[in-house]
């Protein structure tokens, strides 16, 4: 059941305009988000709302901020569904998205009231999770915080339904100021500003990832400086740990998508210099073993040459001699040896004439299959069959992904584990898969002569998923195929996929692939 199903079914005097503007509130479109980390952290961003009924009627209305942890479970302070955990039937709590046109009822799962963190289950959608980063911090480094700031909300709403209307949150920048303790638990200070209604909210680092909750601000009088407060990584961690809550976490530092380009583009250069001079060598290699084994054939053949001279000789010799004992009989009227003494050695002179004139002559032809051949190289070896894929961290951006080595099994004419047909693009073979749920379209692409595979990855708005799901629906060839005018179809409709992305992706994750010798 949704909130707004279960604010209708108050029908109390105090929410009749909350019901006949709720119809109308629903129906508004989400605008685009931009096409940056931060976006992207945002589409797990959500509003978290608690509306307590007594009786069929609303006494109490909060609302603060969350962010997905996983599909359908949101991380938020403890302080926002306090309410909601000590009067669990009597008590609603909504989850608002941040994109599309419906909000959700959830439910509290885990409380941790020291760490201030809590974390609610719904149904119904599937949102992006956001990722935490798990590797230093320095002071004085970029942070933003996302949320739905209450005094944004009393500027700009026009009535309570104002709440429940899916919206992008609002972002600030500041920078981190350190780490502090409050009240026992470890907090990370920050110039980002945030205002009651941001508790529960992440505060992010530059590509997007969770740093910290947010969860108080200090009090501004006397024209003091405000300061933010989050809980802590160490603390979320350690409140997911023990609530078993599985997460995403990085812990690579945040580089540019300009500086990996240009770092990747320098080493892929250098990857297919090294395969080509491996070529070459291998062909030099082979031409070397080529041209001994057609000299050792040359000297085979004149040894034979020789030899069958030689036996010529031998052979003309031999008939010489029996034609001359022939005669010395015939001179003893021994007629009848004479004879055969003659005939023998005429034979013994034909025979040698026949093999004189059957001498080897010529250049030696190698048959193809005694031809040598170079031996393979290992990247030669590792670019088909059972492939263990390792991830090459200095030339990849992570934001949110794992970072685990891939197996994959690579066959003939660009099947990937018999089920996947890649089409080919240049000397890589290249796949876009644009799955049904998930918010992310990647961009997949194999160079069998370096041995390295590629996971473009676009982090994309609702909107922009339904779109490319829609080109993507058009593409017909799902398997794998030995056809090639099938894989040059589905280059094509590829191309098409492609041009519907963003110029840019938010991860390259480049992986070297070796031959997989696990069992």
């Amino acid at each position: 059941m949704t909130v707004s199903t279960f604010l209708v079914a108050a029908r109390t005097v105090r929410i009749d305009r909350l019901i006949v503007m709720l119809a109308v509130a629903l129906l508004a479109a989400l605008a685009p988000a931009r096409a940056d980390d931060i976006s992207a952290s945002a589409r797990g961003v959500v509003r978290v709302v608690t509306i307590a009924m007594v009786d069929g009627e609303v006494v109490g209305f909060g609302h603060g901020s969350g962010f997905a942890i996983a599909p359908n479970r949101i991380v938020t302070n403890a302080h926002v569904v306090e309410v909601a955990h000590r009067y669990p039937g009597n008590v609603v709590v909504g989850v608002v998205p941040s994109e599309g046109t419906k909000s959700y009822e959830g439910k509290v799962i885990a409380f941790d009231a020291a760490r201030d963190l809590a974390i609610i289950e719904f149904t119904g959608a599937r949102l992006p999770p956001v990722a935490l980063y798990s590797g230093p911090v320095e002071e004085g480094s970029g942070v933003t915080a996302l949320g739905y700031p209450g005094n944004v909300d009393l500027a700009t709403a026009q009535s309570s339904t104002d709440y429940i209307h899916p919206l992008t949150p609002v972002r600030t920048e500041g920078t981190y100021s350190g780490r502090r303790s409050m009240s026992g638990t470890q907090v990370l200070l920050h110039t980002a500003a945030i205002a009651r209604g941001n508790s529960g909210g992440p505060l992010l680092d530059p590509c997007g990832r969770v740093l910290g909750v947010n969860s108080a601000i200090t009090q501004n009088q006397d024209g003091d400086s405000s300061f933010g407060f989050a809980i802590a990584d160490s603390e979320l961690t350690a409140f997911l740990a023990a609530a078993k809550q599985p997460y995403a976490a990085v812990g690579l530092p945040c580089t540019s998508l300009a500086d990996t380009l240009k770092r990747d583009s320098d080493a892929d250069a250098q990857a297919i210099a090294q395969a080509d001079a491996a070529k070459r060598d291998a062909a030099a290699r082979a031409a070397l073993a080529h041209e001994a084994a057609l000299a050792k054939a040359r000297a085979d053949v004149e040894n034979n040459r020789e030899n069958v001279m030689a036996l010529a000789a031998v052979l003309l010799v031999a008939g010489a001699l029996a034609v001359g004992a022939g005669g010395l009989l015939e001179v003893r009227s021994q007629r009848r040896w004479a004879i055969g003494a003659g005939a023998f050695g005429v034979l013994l002179m034909v025979a040698s004439a026949v093999v004189f004139f059957n001498r080897p002559t010529g250049d030696p032809v190698l048959p193809p299959d005694t031809t040598p051949l170079a031996t393979p190289t290992p990247l030669a070896q590792a670019a088909s069959g059972k492939l263990l894929c390792s991830v090459v961290a200095e030339r990849s951006r992570i934001v949110s992904s794992s970072t685990d080595p891939v197996k994959l099994d690579w066959g003939r004419d660009g099947c990937m584990n018999g089920r996947t047909q890649y089409a080919e693009n240049g000397a890589r073979w290249e796949r876009v898969l644009v799955p049904s749920e998930e918010q992310t379209v990647s961009l997949l692409q194999f160079d069998p002569a370096t041995g390295s595979y590629t996971a473009l990855r676009y982090f994309l708005g609702a909107d922009q998923m339904d779109a490319v799901r829609k080109i993507r629906a058009q593409v017909p060839l799902k398997a794998c195929s030995a056809d090639p005018a099938a894989r040059a179809s589905l280059a094509t409709q590829q191309a098409a996929v492609r041009a519907a992305l963003p110029s840019s992706p938010n991860e390259k994750i480049v992986y070297h692939c070796t031959a997989d010798t696990t069992p």
